[in-house]
């Protein structure tokens, strides 16, 4: 739309506010979570045959599982300059780019350096999606249902995963052992290629965040984006409220993060980052047919099992979208952290049986997996993309997602080592312990961010007002 034709509007405009402009802008946005899920998924299927191929000792496991989150650690820190500087439309469309390549390199991998490098580039796409995704669908989404289409993006995510999962299996049950340990392995990577190329095409129609065009002095044509989201009335109160936002903060990214408003949002923000890698789910999640086959399931078995774990995800993350903006974010996390340390406690002791049940190992990873989706998995990325201002939420949400991301490569880095070292009983035990002190944390330093437009939020930390959050 023109300059023109947006200083036209008016209450009487023909800009209608719609659901469905919503919804389709999200869905192609969220797309970048699918990627996110695909290639952090695509793992869990290769190691075996990968480990036998290039003979990787479990140190070399880790490192190649481990490589993609090295390198979500940069893009995440690339993603906020990116998305500040170029626009979140244009930073989504390289992560595209980049998942693309990724799934090519490593599809034609002739070793584990190859790899490496594969799995660290597709890590760089995951970080700078991992970050925009959730951040874009925030800034353009209604307030009252914010929580739910930024959970989209988690339904992408686990989605991904869904979908990863069953190729694996796919190509597992319909292929001989040597072909899959030649050739399967790599059909599973390439795949990848499919929607990295769907995600970046369809980056075309979609619209910039508006929130980011305000900052850029470009009003009009953000008027016209939120026009069509909650209408001329509401889309002229919003840009008001955005452009009073921008002008109250400090004139630079260090100096706003030093208020201590901001500075504690910040510090909420790194911790609940951290907390979600320490939940265990990511380890059950890459090595998910090693943990069932350690339990007793055959080859065949296990990948049957880690496509109910991918269905399993993808359920309750549509009951976490249709709850969290009525239950609120805080008491999601709480009780689900308290049920995860539950259900690890119990897996370590199932591990530790002389005569290990699969069905109890498998029933407890689809109770943990439960509790993860409907709180701390899609519950952190909806937070995070919440409680920052404006001028600094992507280098901001670039922080605590890079400590995520830290968070991700120890697990991934060092489970199978410690699987390996102390056996399943105490390793679930550690991962216990982690979530009995994320739900203390949740409960005593985090307020609630439900129902509450993002200056609001905004206005309360620079206030010191948090409390009103929990209103």
């Amino acid at each position: 739309m023109s300059t023109r034709a947006n200083t036209t509007l008016n209450e009487s405009s023909d800009a209608k506010p719609g659901l469905g402009f919503v919804v389709v802008v999200v869905i192609i946005a969220s797309l970048g979570g699918l990627l996110f899920g695909y290639d952090t998924g695509v793992i869990a299927g290769a190691n075996g045959f990968l480990k036998t191929e290039f003979h990787m000792t479990a140190a070399m496991t880790g490192l190649v599982s481990s490589s993609i989150d090295l390198g979500a650690m940069v893009g995440v820190l690339i993603a906020g300059f990116l998305g500040d500087k170029l626009g979140r439309k244009k930073s989504l469309m390289v992560a595209g780019i980049t998942f693309v390549l990724c799934s090519l390199i490593t599809a034609f991998a002739g070793g584990v350096s190859t790899l490496v490098i594969g799995r660290f580039l597709g890590g760089v796409g995951i970080g700078l999606a991992s970050l925009l995704s959730p951040l874009y669908i925030a800034e353009i989404a209604p307030a009252k249902i914010r929580g739910r289409l930024v959970g989209t993006n988690q339904l992408a995510i686990v989605s991904g995963i869904f979908i990863v999962y069953f190729v694996n299996a796919a190509i597992v049950a319909t292929h001989s052992a040597t072909w899959n340990q030649t050739i399967g392995w790599r059909w599973m990577f390439s795949m990848g290629v499919i929607p990295g190329m769907i995600f970046f095409l369809l980056l075309f129609f979609v619209p910039e965040s508006p929130r980011y065009l305000v900052t850029r002095g470009r009003d009009e044509n953000a008027l016209s984006i939120l026009a069509r989201v909650n209408g001329v009335a509401q889309a002229k109160r919003d840009i008001k409220d955005i452009r009073d936002s921008i002008q109250v903060v400090p004139d630079s990214f260090f100096k706003e993060v030093s208020t201590p408003g901001i500075r504690k949002a910040l510090g909420i923000g790194i911790l609940l980052a951290i907390f979600q890698q320490f939940t265990g789910t990511n380890a059950v999640g890459y090595y998910a047919p090693m943990i069932f086959k350690a339990a007793g399931a055959g080859t065949n078995a296990s990948f049957y099992d880690t496509v109910l774990i991918g269905a399993i995800k993808v359920l309750f993350v549509i009951v976490l979208m249709v709850i969290v903006d009525r239950v609120g974010r805080k008491r999601l996390l709480v009780w689900n952290g308290w049920f995860m340390a539950l259900f690890l406690a119990i897996l370590g002791v199932a591990f530790a049986l002389p005569h290990m049940m699969t069905w109890l190992v498998l029933g407890l990873v689809f109770l943990h997996t439960i509790a993860y989706e409907l709180s701390w998995g899609g519950g952190v990325w909806i937070v995070l993309s919440e409680i920052y201002p404006t001028s600094i939420r992507g280098r901001a949400m670039s922080i605590a997602s890079f400590m995520l991301w830290f968070a991700t490569y120890l697990v991934a880095q060092f489970f199978p080592i410690l699987l390996q070292a102390v056996g399943g009983t105490l390793t679930f035990w550690i991962f216990a312990v982690f979530c009995i002190m994320m739900a203390l944390f949740m409960k005593k330093a985090v307020p609630e961010t439900s129902g509450k437009t993002m200056e609001r939020i905004q206005a309360d930390w620079v206030d010191g007002d948090t409390a009103s959050l929990n209103q």
